[in-house]
Formats: C-alpha cells, structure tokens, sequence
C-alpha cells in the first residue's frame, strides 16, 4: 500500500509537471519581452469601431466608462458607444444616455446572461442598417474604465492583422482586499506571461471576460453572438481557435475594471466560471484534442486551450482525496505498518501544499515585480498581496468540487466602485 500511495503521488507530479512545462517557457518568454519591446507603427489606417456595453443595474459606475470612452485620443467621429440596459429596474439607461450613448432596453427573463445582451445589440446595429459602417465591435463590461490611448492602441494591432484582439487587464480596487488582489494578479499574469508569449511565440491568446475586438467579419459569419455558456468569452476563444483564427493580444491596451471584494461575491463568480469552463470542456474538448492532433497551422493553440479548459484542479484534488483515504484507513486500523501509512499521506499532502504555493508564491512575485509601476496601491500591500495570492488560488478548490454538483445560474456582481481614471491613478504606485 505504501508503494502504491508513493507511485500515485509520483504519477501525478509528474503528468502536471510534463502537460504545463511549456508554461515555464512562456513566463521565459514574457520576462525577456520586457527587456525587448518592440515599437510598434506610428502610422496606421485609422478604422471605425462600435463599442458595446451589456449593463444591468450599473447606474453607479456606467457613466464613468462612457467618459473614458469619450476621452480617448483617437477621433470621436469614429467611435460609436452603444449599450444594452439588459432587465434593468434602475436608472441605467437614462445615465449611460446623458453620458453620450445610444442606448436600447432588452428585458427576456428567460435569456439572460451576457451573450444574449450581446446577441441583441448585434441584431440592433444590423437592423438599422449600420453594419458596414463599423469594422469592428469593442466589449466592454459597465464598470470599466479605459486609458486614454486604449483605442488608439488596439487599433495598430488591428491594422496589423489581427480579427480578434484582448488587452491588458487591471484593476480599480487592487488595494481594498486580498480577494480583489488576487484577481488583479491573475488577470495580469494572464495577460503578460499567458498572452503576450502566445503573441510572441504566433500562437493564439485566449479573451477574458472584457476589453476585447472582434472585426465584423467573424460577426457576420457566425449570424451574431452565438455563444451562450456561462463562460461566453472563453466559448467564443476555442471556437475560433478551433476554426483556424489567431486570437492577438495587446498589452499596450490598458483597462481598469472592479473585482468581487467580499468571499461571497467571489464565490458566486467563481463559481459561474468554473461551471462555464466544465460546460466548454465538454462541448469543445474532442474538438480540441483532434485540432490539436491534426491541425498544421494551430496544433498547438489548440493544445495550449485545452490546458486551459481542461479541469486540472480536479486531477490534483484526487490524489489529496486518496491520501485522505488511506490516512483515515489507517486511524481506523492502527498498527505500525498504519503508523507509516499516516506519516506517508500527511507528507505527501503537506508537500502537495508547500509545492503548490511556492509556484503560485513565484508567479505573484514575479508579475508583481514586473508590473509594479501598473499597480496602484501602497508599497506594503503590493508585498502583502504576493503572500496571499496563493491563498485566493487555493480557494478554486472547493468552488472546483461545489461546481460539479450544483445547478449554476448567472447573477450579476454588483458595482459600487466609483472611480475616475485620476482616482484610480491618484494612488501611490
């Protein structure tokens, strides 16, 4: 039994270690980036864009996105800001309104999440007749705020090429809580060690949530949005990959957004997102593997995707799970050889742990230390959040297992960080 519980363990370090070691290369390939920035085209076609808001109860924060959208050096005549107020009981509409946006009202209790908001602004700019107006579709999500060059930015890449664009995500409230760190944290390791070396390297990113562009011509393709999951972005990411298209990333594009400050709120997201990713994965998975096996120009996106969906939390709580096991077993028969089974599990899951955390502990430090000038919070806290960054992580398990058996429903997080991109900056960095 002993040898059994020591090959187990070995197995699985060894399978996580083998399937993720390319990521090693790309955290290489990210840090050496920094070091060799490329300048980008000054001069580049200057292309017309609609910018599309799915809102529901965002009076509180909706305004200040819009002005930041206003606000952008990039000529106004060629940005048109359009928001779905979707099953909205507040004033919404009528503050995105006098903020400077076209604005319609949906109201579906049965549809309900952001892909059918999408879907039905989609469906509105095609009805009025606007669809060659505009080359691409920005989305946002009501509580962001965009850096003035964000437009300006993503377009030199999308006049590089690129049909599909993501940007560079930061935070609004880094500083408030361990949770709203350890989402800042992610989402900036994702963009510039995840992202960025899939740019480097010519394989495809992956969108996140918000801050993306999309050129009309995959709109038109696929008839709208026509992802529905609980995780739309991440459905929309390995279709098109699967089909053959290079996601680009830009992380000279800088968006704020606000992250869940309380464990409930982050429970109820995480939750949403870790059944929305079980939903993808079991939709697309066999794609996936086939493209990743067949495909001559994206095999390894293809790959690098189902590392990305695949429910590797799942795979690593097993072995935690057997060596409970055997450790209760043994308590229940004590002996010396028990003795030593005991002694074996708890080690091993205490050196699970330690593993674990060191590596999360390695990656928070070396994004915070890179990123530094883009935090903005207090010198201590940005020390602080590293050490707690493992801990938000390690707070996916349970959300992992409760995923598997409970029905889950998209709910909105409410917003109430009201900030202006000067408040958000006004911070010590």
């Amino acid at each position: 039994m002993l040898s059994f519980i020591k090959d187990l363990n070995f197995a699985i370090f060894i399978f996580f270690t083998v399937i993720y070691l390319y990521r090693v290369i790309y955290i290489t390939v990210g840090i050496w980036s920094k070091r060799n920035r490329k300048a980008q085209p000054n001069h580049c076609k200057l292309h017309a864009y609609a910018v599309f808001v799915a809102a529901r109860n965002e009076q509180a924060v909706i305004g200040e996105l819009i002005r930041s959208i206003k606000d952008q050096n990039y000529p106004a005549d060629l940005v048109d800001v359009f928001v779905v107020a979707d099953n909205c009981t507040d004033q919404t509409a009528s503050v995105a309104r006098d903020a400077g946006a076209m604005v319609f009202e949906r109201f579906d209790k049965k549809q309900v999440g952001k892909g059918y908001a999408l879907d039905f602004l989609f469906k509105q700019v095609k009805n009025m007749g606007l669809e060659e107006k505009y080359e691409g579709y920005f989305v946002f999500d009501a509580d962001n705020l965009l850096d003035e060059d964000f437009i300006a930015e993503m377009n030199r890449s999308f006049d590089q090429g690129y049909r599909v664009l993501t940007s560079y995500r930061n935070s609004k409230n880094y500083q408030e809580n361990w949770i709203t760190a350890g989402y800042a944290l992610w989402f900036m390791h994702e963009g510039e060690f995840l992202n960025n070396p899939r740019r480097i390297l010519g394989n495809s990113c992956a969108i996140s949530g918000t801050g993306f562009l999309i050129h009309r011509d995959i709109i038109r393709k696929n008839g709208g949005w026509i992802h529905f999951l609980l995780t739309e972005d991440i459905e929309f990411s390995i279709s098109e990959v699967i089909q053959g298209e290079t996601i680009g990333y830009c992380g000279k594009a800088m968006l704020y957004d606000e992250q869940p400050s309380t464990f409930q709120q982050s429970w109820n997201q995480r939750m949403r997102w870790a059944k929305g990713f079980y939903q993808v994965f079991a939709r697309y998975g066999l794609d996936l593997a086939k493209c990743s096996l067949k495909s001559k120009d994206h095999r390894f996106s293809c790959y690098d995707m189902i590392m990305t969906i695949m429910p590797a939390m799942l795979i690593s709580i097993t072995s935690v799970f057997v060596n409970s096991y055997f450790f209760l077993f043994a308590m229940m028969h004590p002996s010396y050889y028990s003795s030593l089974i005991m002694k074996t599990t708890m080690s091993s899951v205490l050196s699970s742990f330690l593993m674990y955390y060191g590596i999360l502990f390695i990656l928070g430090a070396i994004t915070t230390i890179t990123e530094r000038r883009k935090i903005h919070c207090a010198p201590i806290k940005k020390v602080l959040y590293i050490f707690t960054f493992p801990l938000f992580m390690f707070t996916y398990i349970p959300i992992a297992v409760a995923a598997l058996f409970m029905k889950v429903d998209w709910k909105p997080i409410p917003h109430t960080c009201i900030k202006s991109l000067q408040d958000v900056r006004g911070r010590s960095a």
